[in-house]
């Protein structure tokens, strides 16, 4: 009787374990891009973008690399979570090119739009690239939706309803 409990457990656990969690590799090797940005996002032919790495959002301690039909492959180093890049002046007006950042095998995918027009002058920046940390964004709740919320509750709830249910049992049961 003990063995088909804690097979039964066992299976439960390694259940909530593979419905809980995310797929954090989709094909490819791609993954969320969160903490990754191309900034602005829509920059004229001959213009200049601003590529960061959030370092812990991403939670890329490594050398990240972007890349992109667009413009030349852009470094950044390990400690940096900024650099620039220029547009190609032969750029399509209208469209949209894919800008991958790449760190220890996995990258992420950002889109960046050329404007019609051609672009006399330097992009301005839309933000300093040195800037402080960014806090206080509610880092419990943040970037999860009602579905995962939905998800977590109703794996506690069951974990807990089994451990009652197991604790309530008598010791008769156990063949002892």
């Amino acid at each position: 009787m003990r063995a088909i409990r804690v097979a039964s457990a066992a299976l439960l656990g390694v259940s909530a374990l593979a419905l809980s969690a995310p797929a954090a590799v989709a094909d490819d090797h791609y993954v969320m891009s969160n903490g990754y940005s191309v900034l602005p996002s829509t920059v004229a032919p001959g213009g200049q973008v601003v590529l960061q790495v959030d370092r812990d959002l991403s939670g890329c301690a490594q050398t990240v690399t972007v890349s992109s039909s667009v413009f030349d492959t852009v470094t950044i180093p390990p400690r940096r979570t900024v650099a620039t890049a220029a547009v190609a002046w032969d750029a399509s007006p209208g469209a949209v090119y894919r800008v991958t950042f790449t760190c220890g095998g996995l990258s992420a995918v950002k889109n960046l739009t050329v404007a019609g027009g051609r672009h006399d002058g330097p992009t301005p920046l839309p933000v300093s690239p040195y800037r402080g940390v960014h806090a206080g964004e509610g880092g419990s709740i943040a970037g999860f939706d009602l579905k995962e919320i939905g998800l977590g509750l109703a794996l506690v709830t069951g974990s807990v309803a089994v451990a009652y249910r197991l604790s309530r049992r008598r010791a008769g049961e156990d063949g002892a």
